[in-house]
């Protein structure tokens, strides 16, 4: 008799890691600042934003070993052994390809799967994690708004930006995508913390935000930008698992992917450990404390020196240049002499900076308003006479509620009506 062939056997300590990550995605975590999900969202376990070695490691678990072609006594003693088989994660590429090139929407739609497979995923409680569209809307220079509805019914928004650049003869998509349901932040001038703050998003219900507007553009997403609802570095955990995915999976590169965040202490320094090749955009909007403290109540637990100095060391230990993201309000920060104490801050602390500036959208009950153009102008050329690099953002779909927050609240006046978690504690997960 041959000898029976040899087992493809994976590293016991590699299957332990992936099956504590698997299960670490499954978990149900509490709401507020310290969780990456809560309620009905949590109850059910999500295929979407795993890697392939994970859905591998998930089939086999599942017991999904697919037996090679050889004599009946050799597989009654590799299965008398225990030992995995040859091909035996076949299943889990299967879901790979259903999951990122096929785009399947549920369990069910895992044609070429064996129907024994699919109950199985389904009787352990595992789903796709794809929630529907509830509403969406289209601004007439073609930037559109979704509002998913996730399982415990709640709504979060995320954006789809098409650019054409006519000098390259090519097109560009970004997505704008949401990290909280709400923000506890508050900061004055949003539309999101106007509505309340409910719960972290899991990793999945970041991750579809992208595969929703691709499926409405029916273009691939070549860009993501983490400033939709939410402050991404209050929910770190799930933002960093979102954006292997769209690495790693979806194949969007780092570079074109950007974090932003108003500031919460110690996340830069956590984010820069990752040495990730993304753009860190801080969201500054005053030149000094006192008028950043009027406008983002959280940074009265952040002084701007603390914040600045973060910043510094993020672009030594990265090489990352960060971008500052400035929000003009008419009468309030946009005057040039502010502009001439901003370059003042950002040469104290060093070079690789950036300036986004961002002419204020308005929305609804806010007594804030946009500045004129020339004011934005003056304000441009006063920052660049003193050798500071900047932009000024275009504004897109202003006739689409594309504010973060504004369509949002539209359909949703009381986002915490089925469950009201208490504050959440300003701590990253």
């Amino acid at each position: 008799m041959a000898a029976a062939p040899q087992p493809v056997r994976a590293a016991p300590t590699l299957a332990r890691a992936l099956r504590a990550r698997v299960a670490a995605t499954a978990k149900p975590q509490p709401q507020g600042g310290g969780g990456g999900g809560g309620g009905a969202s949590a109850s059910r376990r999500a295929l979407l934003g795993l890697s392939e070695p994970e859905l591998r490691q998930l089939a086999l678990d599942l017991g999904q070993v697919r037996l090679p072609a050889c004599p009946p006594c050799h597989i009654t003693a590799c299965l008398l052994i225990h030992r995995p088989l040859p091909q035996q994660s076949y299943r889990g590429k299967q879901l790979h390809d259903l999951l990122y090139k096929s785009r399947a929407n549920q369990i069910q739609d895992f044609n070429y799967v064996p129907k024994a497979f699919r109950e199985a995923l389904l009787g352990a409680g595992w789903s796709v994690g794809r929630s529907p569209v509830h509403h969406a809307v289209t601004a007439s220079d073609g930037t559109t708004k979704i509002l998913l509805k996730l399982e415990d019914k709640r709504l979060i928004e995320t954006v789809g930006i098409p650019v054409d650049d006519d000098n390259k003869g090519s097109s560009r998509l970004t997505a704008c995508v949401s990290s909280q349901v709400g923000c506890p932040l508050r900061c004055s001038f949003c539309a999101t913390g106007k509505g309340g703050f409910a719960r972290n998003l899991r990793p999945h219900e970041i991750v579809e935000q992208v595969l929703a507007i691709e499926e409405v553009f029916k273009h691939r997403v070549t860009n993501v930008v983490f400033m939709g609802m939410g402050e991404p570095m209050l929910n770190l955990n799930s933002v960093l698992e979102a954006h292997r995915c769209f690495n790693k999976e979806l194949k969007i590169g780092q570079r074109m992917m950007t974090i932003s965040t108003v500031g919460v202490p110690n996340t830069i320094k956590m984010l820069a450990s990752h040495k990730l090749q993304s753009t860190l955009a801080v969201s500054l909007h005053a030149p000094n404390q006192k008028l950043r403290e009027m406008i983002v109540p959280s940074a009265k637990s952040y002084p701007l020196w603390a914040l600045m100095d973060d910043c510094k060391n993020y672009f030594l230990e990265t090489g990352r240049r960060v971008s500052f993201e400035y929000t003009l309000l008419a009468g309030i920060n946009d005057e040039k002499e502010q502009a001439e104490e901003l370059a003042q801050l950002l040469h104290t602390c060093g070079g690789g900076y950036h300036v986004n500036l961002i002419p204020y959208n308005p929305i609804e009950g806010s007594e804030y308003k946009r500045p004129y153009r020339k004011v934005v102008q003056a304000f441009v050329d006063a920052l660049e006479a003193r050798k500071i690099t900047v932009s000024v953002r275009q504004t897109r779909g202003l006739d689409a509620n594309a504010a973060c927050g504004q369509l949002r609240n539209e359909f949703q006046k009381n986002p915490l009506l089925e469950s009201s978690p208490s504050e959440p504690s300003l701590v990253p997960t």
